[in-house]
């Protein structure tokens, strides 16, 4: 997924950056600029793909704690498509707390269809104020929803989009990039948004309506660390991010928590089975 500094109308892919670590409990990716859940999965029928047509979930507006350091940003957003690192679209909307160079907190909604750049909308949101979003595909057009459910309001827009990418479904909190006019890009800082939590997350694939935890698909838990020194062989190195917590037992929600330092779970070796031989 990715998002704009809204400084700059250039974005950046956000999958290019994720690492694969198994953990204890499930296997983990770790990310450059965001955290949170993506599922993705196989039609036992057809083999092919699982196609994600709908996705959606709520979550209350965190207030960024911030100070005169720098600007410091993040974004909040659920979205389909962008997970897979060969994907060139995405479809997203959400919302973000970001802190400008004075240390004064700004709130704003947003959506973007990548590999267009994201556009802010006239919709108020604030600290504390409860939203809901949604993406819905239909074919070549894109509606995109998001109600602020405080303030009894909302924003929806049906657009056209030439390819999107339906194989993935995604909630997450973000570190938005930068990009120069060569396509350099780089991990803006990530604001303090202390924690944020995911609710009534739903999604469709294949005609199938379903949670997170869903077992017609895979759920991958995404860790965000910003240090770009973080790969699979350096992965005791970690910097400022952020990590999801554990599903809800019936996979609609879950939180994210921004960290000071995050160090990636360590690699866990797998255990031969009786027909596979070990790797000396």
């Amino acid at each position: 997924m990715s998002r704009v500094n809204r400084l700059s109308p250039l974005t950046v892919g956000l999958a290019a950056a994720a690492l694969m670590f198994s953990g204890a409990a499930a296997a983990a990716d770790v990310s450059s600029n965001w955290a949170g859940y993506a599922i993705g999965g196989t039609n036992t029928t057809t083999g092919a793909a699982t196609q994600f047509t709908n996705v959606a979930g709520s979550w209350v507006e965190p207030k960024a704690s911030c100070s005169t350091r720098g600007a410091s940003y993040s974004a909040f957003w659920v979205g389909l498509g962008g997970y897979s690192l060969d994907s060139q679209a995405l479809e997203q909307i959400g919302t973000s707390s970001d802190c400008n160079a004075a240390g004064v907190a700004r709130y704003s909604v947003w959506y973007e269809l990548v590999p267009d750049a994201a556009v802010t909308v006239k919709l108020k949101v604030f600290p504390g104020n409860r939203v809901s979003a949604s993406v819905n595909v239909s074919g070549n057009t894109v509606v995109v929803r998001l109600d602020n459910l405080t303030r009894h309001t909302f924003f929806q827009k049906k657009l056209m989009m030439g390819l999107p990418d339906l194989t993935s479904a995604e909630w997450g909190a973000e570190a938005p990039s930068a990009c120069d006019a060569r396509s350099r890009c780089s991990v803006l800082p990530l604001a303090n948004f202390g924690s944020v939590a995911f609710t009534q997350a739903s999604v469709t694939g294949d005609r199938h309506p379903g949670t997170i935890a869903d077992t017609a698909w895979t759920a991958t838990p995404i860790w965000l660390i910003t240090d770009s020194r973080v790969s699979l062989f350096t992965a005791s190195m970690g910097g400022a991010g952020a990590v999801p917590g554990t599903l809800s037992s019936d996979g609609t929600s879950f939180s994210i928590g921004w960290q000071q330092s995050v160090v990636p779970p360590e690699p866990t070796p797998t255990t031969p089975t009786p027909d596979t031989p070990s790797t000396p």
